[in-house]
C-alpha cells in the first residue's frame, strides 16, 4: 500500500513564547485534519511593540497523510450509476 501525504503551510502566534505558539499550531490543525504526521518550523519571528516583544510568530509546514477513499462508497457509487434512470433503455429500444 502505497501512503500519500500533504503539506499545507500556516502561521500561528502566541504571547507566551515560540514553543507555544508551535504546540497551539499543532492542536487547532488537528482539530479539523486527521492523520497529521509532523510540523517543521520554517520561520520565526517576534512582534514588538513599544521596544518589547508582545508575541511570537511561527511558520509552519503541515504534513499529513491523505486518505484512502472509502471502498463502501465506491461500491455505492457504481451500484447507483448502474440504476440510474440516464442509463436504463428506453421502450422498444433495442441493444
Amino acid at each position: 500500500m502505497i501512503k500519500v501525504l500533504k503539506s499545507e503551510q500556516i502561521l500561528a502566534e502566541s504571547s507566551k513564547s515560540f514553543e507555544d505558539a508551535v504546540n497551539g499550531a499543532v492542536e487547532r490543525f488537528s482539530h479539523t485534519v486527521r492523520g497529521v504526521r509532523s510540523a517543521n518550523v520554517n520561520n520565526m519571528s517576534a512582534v514588538v511593540a513599544n521596544g518589547k516583544v508582545v508575541s511570537w510568530r511561527v511558520n509552519l509546514q503541515m504534513t499529513f497523510e491523505v486518505e484512502a477513499p472509502a471502498k463502501a462508497s465506491a461500491k455505492a457509487s457504481t451500484k447507483a450509476a448502474a440504476a440510474s434512470p440516464a442509463r436504463a433503455m428506453k421502450p422498444g429500444r433495442k441493444r
